[in-house]
């Protein structure tokens, strides 16, 4: 099975007015991480899943859902 992460980080930050760069900050990564993260191209670990759910005062599951890729 294939998983895909998808991500709410951006309307998230848009709710708390933080920019990639404050967010980076918040959770220690630089803001190019925060940037592929939204756009789907990295896949991150359950700690920096739950340092970001928290940053943004949200669940992992508020933040981050799991779709299974279908192929066929």
């Amino acid at each position: 099975m294939n998983f895909v992460i998808r991500s709410r980080i951006k309307e998230l930050r848009a709710r708390y007015d933080l920019t990639q760069e404050q967010l980076a900050t918040l959770v220690d990564v630089r803001r190019e991480t925060i940037h592929h993260i939204e756009k789907g191209k990295y896949n991150l670990s359950l700690l920096l899943a739950y340092k970001i759910s928290r940053a943004l005062e949200s669940t992992i599951e508020e933040v981050f859902s799991f779709e299974e890729i279908v192929e066929g």
